[in-house]
């Protein structure tokens, strides 16, 4: 018989393993697949998770980064660190753009401010100089939230790119905003360097938690595992997934100290 697990994968941050662990206590709760497992890295992932990689014993593994958008490291080291993977892995799609991030979005944002005309929402995303993938999920939110909700306004902003972070304040048309970080962890950025770009000591602005342990944010996983199994790993919408195509191709680079044949 086949057996399966779960890889949670992350960044280290200041309580990252805490909500991949608490998202993997739920997943197991339902008994969704054999074995769920939880991994953070610094800032290499390949040296840093190689060998605990060697010992998953799952014949298939479905790795799901636990972030809102692709980055440089899910696009290369992170496929690279699956390489070592043993059995069949489906590398997901990163959960940030799961309609049940919405959810979670609004919800954040309702308790500290009930939704309504006179309240702007404040999207906070990290953005890239260099990548759409960002940019794209946080877009994607405020679209649905701006047709599905309530408030007066649904503005985007981001730490590194246009429109910044210190601008939303007085890009807002009125006085009372909840600003929520597009993040499932607490990190420096969202504890020190977006509160102090968004001036909260001046008041108005209402800031919230990340997206953290939220339950819904365990039924996005589940649902981008429900999706990989349903293909099966032939990726039947049609043609090769971008995910899969990564971790056909990454490899670690012996030039590095990391490469080693399969």
């Amino acid at each position: 018989m086949t057996s399966e697990a779960i890889l949670l994968i992350a960044r280290q941050t200041r309580n990252a393993r805490e909500v991949l662990e608490e998202h993997a206590d739920r997943l197991r709760r339902r008994a969704v697949v054999d074995a769920v497992e939880v991994a953070t890295y610094e800032s290499e992932p390949v040296r840093e998770l190689r060998g605990r990689f060697e010992r998953i014993a799952a014949d298939v593994v479905y790795a799901v980064p636990i972030c809102a958008a692709h980055t440089h490291e899910t696009i290369d080291a992170v496929p690279a660190a699956l390489s070592y993977v043993a059995g069949d892995v489906r590398y997901c799609e990163p959960i940030g753009r799961s309609p049940a991030v919405t959810e979670v979005i609004e919800a954040r944002s309702a308790e500290l401010r009930p939704v309504s005309e006179d309240v702007s929402l404040v999207l906070v995303g990290f953005g890239s100089s260099s990548k759409p993938y960002h940019r794209q999920t946080v877009d994607y939110h405020a679209a649905r939230l701006r047709e599905q909700s309530e408030y007066g306004e649904v503005l985007t902003c981001y730490l590194l790119q246009n429109p910044a972070v210190e601008c939303v304040r007085y890009n807002a048309t009125g006085d009372r905003s909840v600003a929520v970080p597009l993040f499932f962890s607490r990190t420096e950025a969202t504890e020190e360097r977006i509160p102090a770009e968004l001036e909260l000591g001046r008041g108005g602005v209402e800031y919230a938690d990340p997206l953290g342990t939220h339950p819904r944010i365990t039924d996005a996983i589940h649902a981008e595992v429900a999706k990989q199994r349903a293909l099966g790993g032939d990726d039947a919408s049609g043609g090769t997934s971008f995910e899969a195509r990564l971790t056909r191709t990454k490899r670690p680079v012996a030039t590095d100290g990391e490469g080693a044949p399969r």
